[in-house]
This record gives structure tokens, C-alpha cells and sequence, in this order.
């Protein structure tokens, strides 16, 4: 349940992103936005594993 909250919560704020930088094409908004996408799947895929222990 929590992984599937992590991933609606990753999508939610992917289309926001996407949707900032199709409306303002600036080359450096869009080189923010892949970056903060980049961190936060980073935040999912580490944050949202099973624990081994």
C-alpha cells in the first residue's frame, strides 16, 4: 500500500513538472525539472523497498 502511495504521489508530481516545463520552455526549467525528477525517483526506488531485516 505504501509503495503504491509513493507512486501516485511520484506521478503527481511528474505531470506537474512536465506540465511547468512544456508551458515555459525555458532549457534551464527544463534541465531543474529532470533534475528534481531524477532526486525524487531516486527517493522512491530507495525509500519505498521492502526492508531486508
Amino acid at each position: 500500500m505504501n509503495r503504491l502511495l509513493a507512486l501516485f504521489a511520484f506521478a503527481a508530481i511528474a505531470v506537474f513538472l512536465l506540465i511547468l516545463a512544456i508551458e515555459v520552455p525555458s532549457i534551464d526549467l527544463i534541465i531543474i525539472v529532470a533534475v528534481t525528477l531524477a532526486f525524487v525517483a531516486y527517493d522512491f526506488f530507495t525509500s519505498s523497498r521492502k526492508d531486508r531485516d
